[in-house]
């Protein structure tokens, strides 16, 4: 009930198609249309500049969608509404995250024609099939992580400017701050290595690959308990 409660709020106003046609539209010019980045210009069959794009586009994305999901309910007076209803505080938190990912999920499904575009355009060989799926994975874990960290943000706020540039500034320092961070020359050949393991890219780039690492996936679930452990506190303290 609550995931499709978060469904049809999201599409419930223009900003949500705008949001993913921007999306697409982004997405589409830069692997398809600017001659630097196109990947019909690469010589072989790739999507390696999408799942390294795309990310970036998802730091502003996911937020966009999150941003409402606990701030609006503190703002309109409805969380009150929704504590009585008989819904675990866990359970409440759950909805908000499914509802958020099918969200995710729909914008990332016409992604797929991507895939099938360059395998039918490619002369001999084809898309590293493993590699896709693989990196698949990993960009729904990684929306996984964004989207918990994006639900924390707007469980602290009523306000959704502040849930937005919050979440996507946590989100941007999980993904890009520890890579950064441990390209310091004080850490080189130190600590660089072990650094970097706690960014979100390193385990995302990591799945990528096609090789599911089991402590890739416990890290990603260690991030999303975290965060939603937060939200639901902060739910339960409301």
């Amino acid at each position: 009930m609550i995931c499709k409660k978060e469904w049809n709020q999201f599409f419930s106003s223009i900003t949500a198609y705008v949001a993913l046609v921007i999306f697409l539209l982004l997405n589409g010019l830069f692997l398809f249309v600017f001659p630097d980045s196109s990947m019909l210009n690469f010589g072989y069959a790739t999507l390696s500049p999408f799942f390294d794009f795309v990310p970036w586009v998802l730091l502003f994305l996911i937020p966009t969608i999150t941003m409402r999901s606990f701030a609006d309910e503190y703002k309109t007076g409805t969380f009150e509404l929704l504590k009585t209803w008989p819904v675990k505080p866990s359970r409440l938190v759950l909805g908000k995250f499914f509802g958020a990912m099918l969200i995710i999920l729909a914008a990332l499904l016409p992604t797929l024609v991507y895939a099938f575009s360059l395998q039918y355009l490619s002369s001999s060989g084809g898309l590293d099939v493993g590699a896709t799926i693989g990196s698949y994975i990993g960009l729904l874990l990684l929306c996984g992580v964004f989207v918990s960290i994006g639900i924390a943000a707007s469980s602290f706020t009523n306000n959704t400017v502040v849930a937005f540039i919050a979440g996507a500034f946590v989100c941007f320092m999980l993904y890009a701050g520890f890579d950064a961070l441990s390209r310091l020359p004080v850490f080189s050949g130190t600590l660089d290595y072990y650094i970097e393991m706690l960014g979100i890219n390193f385990h995302y780039q990591s799945v990528s690959r096609g090789v599911i690492d089991t402590r890739d996936l416990v890290y990603f679930f260690v991030m999303n308990s975290f965060f939603m452990f937060i939200t639901q506190k902060n739910v339960i303290n409301k």
